[in-house]
């Protein structure tokens, strides 16, 4: 696990396609590999395919909280705690930084995301606060019928404690 560089950007932008996110442009995730490089991570296993991202900002009206934007797995790399590991990285970088916050949204159903922030927070220490962000009335009616987002609010963050869910692993 790394920060990406600007190369990363293809390889990102083939993980949300094929790990079904809400994909943004090939150039989104170039650029986000190019300017938000140190609040991201990107994934490559032992022959250098990528595998898995995080990307993610610090709020420009809240300089202590982080904002999780996207994590893309491999689909063939699913059920191996890789996006655990990843956000894990991300954790540990941002509380160096001193940021006291994790943000993200999740849409209703994704029990899977649920799951992995909770778990995470578990594992800090600290509380995962869940609320309505964004309703259908936010997106456009485009006709995918965007399910609504829930926003999670996880902290005050801190190193990680000694929760079983952090296992270290040999690789990818």
């Amino acid at each position: 696990m790394r920060q990406p560089s600007a190369a990363d950007g293809p390889d990102m932008w083939r993980l949300a396609r094929d790990s079904g996110l809400d994909v943004n442009s090939p150039y989104a995730y170039t650029l986000w590999s190019r300017d938000f490089a140190s609040t991201s991570v990107v994934a490559r296993d032992g022959e250098g395919r990528a595998r898995g991202f995080v990307t993610g900002f610090i709020r420009p009206d809240h300089p202590d909280t982080y904002f999780l934007w996207q994590v893309g797995v491999d689909p063939g790399f699913r059920g191996r705690r890789l996006a655990r590991r990843m956000l894990d990285e991300i954790g540990d970088r941002i509380a160096a930084r001193g940021l006291s916050n994790l943000e993200a949204t999740v849409t209703p159903d994704n029990a899977a995301s649920r799951a992995l922030f909770e778990s995470f927070a578990r594992s800090r220490g600290c509380s995962a606060e869940w609320s309505p962000l964004f309703g259908r009335e936010h997106f456009p009616d485009d006709g995918d019928g965007h399910e609504p987002e829930d926003l999670v609010r996880i902290g005050p963050l801190g190193l990680p404690g000694t929760d079983t869910d952090r296992k270290p692993s040999a690789g990818i």
